[in-house]
């Protein structure tokens, strides 16, 4: 058996790495410049995103605040009165006098917000028919829980106990593959939370107050004097399938009356807090399966100090572009346009739906649209039909002064109350009433 020279080996080695110290040297300075080279033009597409992002909101800020083109300042919020037993009042909410949910806060737009509800409504309730003081009759709870009233401007809110107890609509057997879930939160006293308080909206397949099998959930933080965490959960077949925490300081929505919207597209899940979105997971819901129920959990709130409310929950069935409609079949309705209330002023969370009808103009340029306002039936019925040729109008002017479509292919009117397609005696058929119809001519 031979044996290797230690001198002849030793040098052999030297010279092996002589020779790839330099190769890799190479490699790495190839790698650096790739990266400056990818960073660079990364800068360059956030520059011109922040372009587009200026312009845009130029644009907006003309038609979310018409009388002097600027933001205003969030206004101080009222402070949420408890019921005092006395004030049983049910006089709902109307469509002409009753304020948008966030009052008259600064308004912003996102030029990437991408929400478009879905235009087939399968639930909604303001609690306009519930009774101050009772637990509203389309849910259900193992905890408690009461109607309140903050102004007459305002409407009805539902206030949660905190705890763990769960709140859920009783009628809800089941959703479709694509919907959307909407609500607003309303909070008084919670300066000084715990980092752990959060409201927790909650899919889930199982019937009653259980968490089942396939859930999906949404933490939303209430804590502020620190930024939290909304955190995401979701079982699949009994077994946990995601747990992350995603950094997103929510404090000032919080305190400004929080507009939440849940996106759900077979398995696809997506939350917006506002005009922001936060989570957008590919496969966080069970797959070829429905959820079956939607509930709230409020935990980590003093009871006596700490109050949470929500209202005006919608749940509307998606899944059908409405691009593709308009183009087929020549016409589409959307009670997902939506105005402060009775005003014209658009709120920003309807740009995803007048964006899609902007989109549908690019492409064809021999489209003309006729744009129809429609509303409730609360008010007097002249004033409604003003109403809605201004809400018409204030469309047209979003698609010609935000996305620069030719104004003489868009046609406004309004027909106020004079074609329902709901009945008016409850908060659902009030929400379907109040549309916008799109028509090609």
């Amino acid at each position: 058996m031979k044996t290797k020279h230690p001198i002849l080996l030793g040098a052999c080695t030297i010279l092996l790495f002589l020779f790839i110290i330099p190769s890799a040297e190479g490699q790495l300075l190839k790698k650096l410049r790739k990266r400056a080279e990818k960073a660079a033009e990364e800068a360059v597409i956030r520059k011109t995103e922040e372009k587009v992002y200026k312009e845009t909101s130029k644009g907006m800020d003309s038609i979310l605040n018409p009388k002097t083109g600027k933001k205003e300042p969030a206004p101080k919020q009222n402070t949420p009165q408890p019921p005092n037993g006395e004030n049983t009042d049910q006089t709902s909410q109307t469509e002409n006098n009753r304020e948008n949910a966030g009052g008259a806060r600064a308004l912003q737009v996102y030029n990437k917000f991408d929400f478009v509800p879905g235009d087939e409504l399968l639930f909604f309730d303001d609690f306009s028919n519930d009774f101050i003081g009772d637990f509203p009759a389309k849910w259900n709870t193992n905890g408690g829980g009461e109607v309140v009233r903050f102004d007459d401007e305002s409407g009805n809110w539902l206030e949660l106990n905190s705890g763990g107890n769960t709140y859920y609509i009783a009628n809800l057997n089941g959703l479709p593959e694509d919907y959307t879930i909407e609500f607003d939160i309303e909070v008084s006293g919670i300066e000084k939370v715990s980092s752990s308080a959060n409201l927790r909206a909650i899919l889930s397949n199982d019937p009653g107050f259980e968490y089942g099998t396939d859930l999906a959930w949404v933490y939303i933080p209430l804590v502020q004097w620190t930024a939290g965490d909304i955190r995401v959960w979701s079982r699949i077949n009994g077994k946990d399938a995601i747990r992350n925490n995603i950094n997103a300081d929510i404090r000032t929505n919080i305190m400004n009356r929080a507009h939440i919207s849940i996106a759900v597209n077979g398995q696809r899940y997506r939350v917006y807090v506002d005009e922001n979105k936060y989570v957008d997971i590919p496969q966080m819901i069970a797959p070829g399966k429905s959820m079956s129920r939607f509930k709230f959990q409020l935990v980590g709130t003093d009871k006596e100090k700490e109050r949470v409310f929500v209202s005006n929950i919608k749940i509307a069935k998606g899944g059908v572009d409405l691009r593709r409609k308009l183009l087929s079949e020549g016409r589409i309705s959307t009670n997902a346009i939506l105005f402060d209330s009775g005003s014209a002023n658009l709120q920003p969370r309807s740009m995803g739906v007048i964006r899609q009808i902007s989109q549908v103009l690019m492409q064809d340029k021999n489209i003309s649209l006729q744009i129809v306002g429609h509303t409730d039936s609360d008010g007097a019925e002249d004033t409604n039909q003003a109403l809605s040729e201004k809400r018409a109008a204030a469309v047209k002017e979003a698609l010609v002064s935000v996305y620069g479509i030719d104004a003489s292919r868009l046609s406004p009117m309004g027909k106020g109350e004079s074609e329902p397609v709901s009945d008016n005696d409850g908060p659902e058929g009030k929400a379907k009433n109040r549309r916008v119809e799109f028509i090609k001519q």
